[in-house]
């Protein structure tokens, strides 16, 4: 079960929110039974990070339990762009940006199976590459059921999503 629940919610980088990078920033609900946050320093540089996370059609060859993922919407990812994609034993997550600010930030979302996710994403350029920090929140029904599982399932996800991401970015100039 642990298994399925950690593929199932690494689908879930989801968000709520305005999707004006010129008004408040979306955050995460504070107030959520489920909280996680992570970070990591990538060796290489912002734009090649940024280019990596946010081209969503190639998660499959970089992240071992997303199986597809293709835009809905033409173009780059900006407010309103969508992608449908699926993940071990869970299939037609829709996600839809919320906010960005190219280089630094983004957010996404959308609801699934009774799970209300925010998935806040920030790029910080360092010395010698890019810190990654990643905060996530969900609510609703399953949560708040079984809420130590599904903290250590979104505990294990944010830290698996940072590790492909940082050994990607290092391996494809």
């Amino acid at each position: 079960m642990l298994t399925l629940a950690t593929a199932a919610l690494t689908a879930l980088p989801l968000a709520l929110g305005p999707g004006n990078p010129d008004r408040e920033p979306v955050e995460i609900d504070r107030n959520a039974p489920v909280i996680s946050r992570d970070d990591i320093v990538i060796h290489a540089p912002l734009n090649h990070v940024w280019r990596i996370q946010t081209d969503v059609e190639q998660w499959p060859a970089w992240q071992p339990a997303v199986h597809s993922s293709v835009k809905q919407t033409p173009g780059p990812l900006r407010p309103g762009s969508s992608w449908l994609w699926s993940t071990d034993g869970l299939d037609g997550i829709t996600s839809t940006v919320k906010q960005i600010e190219p280089g630094r930030r983004i957010v996404w979302g959308g609801p699934a199976q009774g799970i209300t996710a925010v998935h806040v994403w920030t790029f910080t350029p360092t010395e010698d590459g890019v810190k990654v920090h990643t905060e996530e929140s969900w609510t609703g029904d399953p949560v708040t059921a079984n809420t130590a599982v599904l903290q250590q399932a979104l505990d294990a996800s944010l830290d698996h999503w940072l590790h492909h991401l940082k050994q990607r970015a290092e391996r494809c100039p």
